[in-house]
């Protein structure tokens, strides 16, 4: 492991991702755990509770960035003691949007989003589980998910004071994408690559590939093995006309 991010999700993480894996480092993200969710989903509730597999999850992995791993950032500074650790930021407001038009709708709200999620949480055992995992971590995280929109950018600002103020300065960068390769390089000791940092926004592919397209393909699924018997009165009314 040689870098742990310890930024919030909705800190262009996905970005973070992609820029890890072209400076060759295979980078875990919350995208792991959500296409592993039998597996992984275990793995991380033992680790919310304080025994987590570290090697286990993080096999073949260099770099960690998002949520479920950059909460844990404290704990994996000890666990692997030669990772830089990356604080990503954006402004407090741009970070409530972001969150209030993504992760916050799968907690609370009446969008299209939160009601297909409550649905899918209902008939998917294994989205369930992946659920209960992130509410019990937000709530232990100390950051408001939604809501009070000013308590939200208070409590975003908060956990980035911990993470400065608790990491040593020659093992942390606080990084926006838009402040480029240099810092990020520099930190990891890898050559700079040409172009830019990638830019990607992905709200709409988490708004629909992430979430709504797949509790609709739950909900179908669950209804073609649930639903109910033929109507006998369309039938008869059928027969008779």
């Amino acid at each position: 492991m040689k870098l742990i991010g310890a930024g919030l999700p909705r800190t262009a993480t996905t970005t973070q991702m992609i820029a890890l894996e072209m400076l060759g480092l295979p980078c875990y993200h919350m995208r792991d755990m959500m296409m592993d969710r039998a597996n992984a989903v275990p793995q991380w509730r033992a680790a919310l509770e304080g025994n987590g597999p570290w090697d286990e999850l993080f096999e073949g992995k260099e770099s960690v960035v998002d949520w479920p791993g950059s909460y844990h950032w404290r704990e994996l500074m000890d666990v692997y003691p030669d990772a830089k650790v990356l604080l990503s930021v954006r402004s407090p407001e741009s970070w409530v949007e972001s969150m209030n038009n993504t992760i916050s709708q799968i907690f609370v709200g009446d969008s299209l989003m939160h009601n297909l999620a409550r649905a899918q949480y209902h008939v998917d055992p294994d989205f369930k589980a992946w659920i209960d995992v992130m509410s019990d971590m937000w709530d232990a995280s100390g950051v408001t998910v939604g809501g009070d929109e000013q308590k939200m950018a208070s409590t975003m600002e908060e956990w980035n004071q911990k993470v400065i103020d608790a990491v040593p300065a020659d093992r942390l960068l606080v990084w926006h994408p838009k402040d480029g390769w240099e810092p990020l390089c520099e930190l990891l000791d890898l050559e700079v690559p040409d172009g830019p940092v990638p830019n990607v926004n992905d709200t709409e592919n988490f708004q629909k590939n992430l979430i709504m397209g797949p509790a609709i393909e739950a909900i179908n699924g669950w209804w073609d093995d649930n639903k109910g018997p033929a109507d006998a009165a369309t039938e008869q009314r059928a027969a008779t006309a």
